[in-house]
């Protein structure tokens, strides 16, 4: 014979409806935020070899 179910208790039903289930998995690319240290300088990148040796060898 099984046991006859009681009727749910509200406060069970409240921690189950809260607790019932484990919460979405954060993956460890999302743990991560990344950001620049520094502004980027536009002026950094703009030597160009080429244009050095045409203007001074040439």
């Amino acid at each position: 014979m099984q046991p006859a179910q009681e009727s749910p208790d509200p406060a069970e039903m409240a921690r189950r409806a809260r607790f019932g289930r484990l919460p979405k998995r954060i993956l460890p690319e999302e743990m991560v935020e990344e950001r620049a240290a520094t502004v980027p300088d536009p002026a950094k990148n703009t030597y160009n070899a080429d244009e050095w040796l045409v203007r001074y060898c040439l």
